[in-house]
């Protein structure tokens, strides 16, 4: 792997594509379920009929609020500018410690990178709080382990 700022680029690329390919997995998903709850004949079983299109519309609903919140998850990620330097950790940092690497974004976990692995979290998880507003070499504590910041990007 190339430079922090590289690294960077392709986990905030990787997590934007995995956005989009979930955004039109769960559209499809709605697309398909409303297909068949408007396309249910009616039989002459009336209240199997009407359990059926309940639960496809039960679906639905559950697809929209998902779909709603990948939506937003991409709208905060797309916030990011990621040819900013950071001189401290902060929202849309790429923080390299002696015990992993941290894009600070959205909270989504771990992402694989050729042989390199790092972790998206959001600044409301017990490590982004505790990595917020630190600066190259300093340390923290998290699960009686000690991380020190290696490199800010």
């Amino acid at each position: 792997m190339g430079s922090i700022k590289e690294l960077k680029s392709i986990v905030y690329h990787k997590i934007l594509e995995e956005l989009d390919r979930k955004i039109e997995v769960i559209s499809e998903a709605i697309a398909s379920a409303k297909d068949s709850r408007n396309n249910d004949t009616k039989s002459s079983a009336g209240d199997k009929y009407e359990t059926g299109r309940e639960m496809m519309q039960i679906e639905i609903e559950k697809n929209e609020v998902l779909l709603s919140q990948t939506a937003k998850q991409r709208k905060e990620l797309a916030r990011i500018d990621i040819l900013e330097k950071y001189d401290k950790v902060a929202f849309g940092s790429l923080v390299t410690t002696d015990k992993g690497t941290y894009f600070i974004s959205i909270g989504i976990g771990k992402i694989q990178i050729a042989d390199q692995t790092c972790y998206a979290i959001s600044l409301a998880s017990p490590i982004g709080g505790l990595l917020k507003d630190k600066v190259v070499g300093d340390e923290v504590q998290f699960q009686g382990r000690t991380f020190t910041i290696k490199e800010i990007a």
